[in-house]
């Protein structure tokens, strides 16, 4: 049985989105694996923003080193990925079905995402009977793994028990087909009118509709308490620790995509820019949508119609990678956002998914999030001593196994986890996504 672990760990040194407690978490993830499970140095990939002597932690990178993590595996063999740093939500701005309304990304240090449908592509291309775990020390990482059946948590939209006129043009999947529509160039207002009704008018009310059929529960239904949710990052004095949020707002992206680029980067074009910095080493979800924008481009006027619907900036360098006059620089651009070719914008943004059989594996990914989707994890610094700074799930997972003797199952590694965090304190609620079979398996693996 082979035991393979990639560890990353950021914490973005001299930003303003600065964590502390990322690497030392990821030195004693490797330590626990070596001393407890068994894993051979050698067989351990340490990434670190923090020590220039290790392979960098940008998203390139991650994406290269996970697919060489997987290579070659076979049935029986032990993969662990950990991931300390920051996690975001970036609205999916789509009609998909997603199981929890936004795509839950981790944040590498040069901003270049890794989102949930990444990591559902990866678990997809894995062995049977290979057990990949996935611990992700993070805001937001709850569903993390798309598609995955939630054991310990309260994340997942239970789109099944909406309304059954959720297909009505009223009703909140009937605006937002409409709003894709619309998007595709059906609807055909163009615009300023078309931006404040076509898709993301249409967004925008199916999102609060799913916010507010989610605070409907029923009277049987428990779920704990949750954070109060803040797009901002703030700092909290508890028990003598300084605790700062492992959430990239929204803003704080967008603020950092704009310095980095030079251009004015709104929500609404998050995914265009990555493309523009990345280009094929963008996530391939960012190229399928980038590619039907460059499709549509291509037979649509600057002005109207189809550019209606992208912002002013997205659309204007768009249109100048078509009319580039370096031809060989256009066709490269528009092959790179070309890998995956999509039939609609529809399915550029997800709303024409994978079938069940493609999306869920029997025996998918195990993910240990330190949070629910909207909730935050901590990263702690006791005392203002920065190397003793650890992030709250990571050090709350070590410190049960350091107290329990012999295996212990995912699930009840969960709940301890979970019981812990409450006891010291902290608010996040760590989730278990696995197949039933999973969620009672040992924790990594026993020889």
């Amino acid at each position: 049985m082979s035991k393979r672990a990639l560890l990353v760990g950021c914490n973005y040194p001299g930003t303003k989105c600065e964590l502390h407690g990322c690497a030392n978490d990821v030195r004693r993830m490797k330590a626990l694996l070596t001393d407890r499970f068994g894993f051979d140095e050698a067989d351990i990939l340490v990434m670190l923003d923090t020590d220039p002597s290790l392979p960098q932690p940008t998203g390139k990178n991650i994406r290269r080193c996970l697919a060489k993590l997987i290579e070659n595996t076979q049935a029986g063999d032990c993969l662990v990925f950990h991931y300390s740093g920051h996690g975001t939500q970036v609205p999916a701005e789509s009609g998909e079905v997603d199981d929890t309304g936004s795509d839950e990304a981790i944040v590498p240090t040069d901003m270049n995402l890794l989102t949930d449908d990444d990591f559902r592509d990866l678990v997809n291309k894995i062995p049977v009977g290979v057990t990949f775990t996935f611990l992700s020390d993070s805001c937001h990482s709850g569903g993390l793994i798309d598609s995955t059946k939630e054991q310990i948590g309260d994340t997942v939209v239970n789109y099944a028990s909406l309304p059954s006129n959720a297909g009505d043009e009223g009703s909140l999947f009937g605006m937002i087909g409409k709003g894709i529509d619309a998007f595709d160039g059906e609807e055909g207002e163009g615009g300023e009118a078309q931006e404040k009704s076509g898709f993301r008018g249409f967004l925008s009310k199916a999102k609060a509709k799913i916010k507010d059929h989610a605070s409907h529960r029923g009277e049987g239904e428990a779920r704990p308490d949750t954070q109060n949710f803040d797009f901002e990052s703030q700092y909290l004095q508890e028990t003598g620790q300084t605790m700062k949020n492992k959430n990239l707002d929204i803003n704080t992206l967008t603020e950092i995509l704009s310095q980095r680029t030079g251009h004015d980067v709104k929500v609404g074009n998050i995914r265009t820019t990555i493309f523009d910095m990345f280009g094929d080493d963008a996530s391939p979800k960012v190229k399928t949508f980038v590619n039907v924008i460059l499709t549509q481009l291509q037979g649509a006027g600057a002005e109207g119609g189809f550019m209606g619907m992208v912002s002013g900036l997205a659309g204007q360098f768009l249109k100048a990678k078509l009319d580039s006059d370096t031809p060989d620089q256009a066709a490269s651009y528009t092959s790179a956002a070309g890998t995956v070719h999509p039939s609609s914008a529809r399915a550029a943004y997800g709303g024409v998914r994978p079938s069940a059989s493609h999306r869920v594996r029997p025996d998918a990914g195990i993910l240990l999030s330190g949070c629910q989707h909207n909730e935050t994890s901590a990263d702690a610094t006791p005392a203002g001593d920065h190397s003793q700074s650890y992030g709250a799930f990571s050090n709350a997972l070590i410190n049960v196994l350091a107290q329990t003797d012999g295996p212990i199952s995912n699930r009840d590694l969960v709940m301890r986890i979970r019981e812990t965090l409450s006891k010291s304190g902290f608010k996040q609620h760590p989730c278990l996504f696995c197949t039933d079979e999973n969620a009672d398996a040992h924790f990594i693996c026993v020889d």
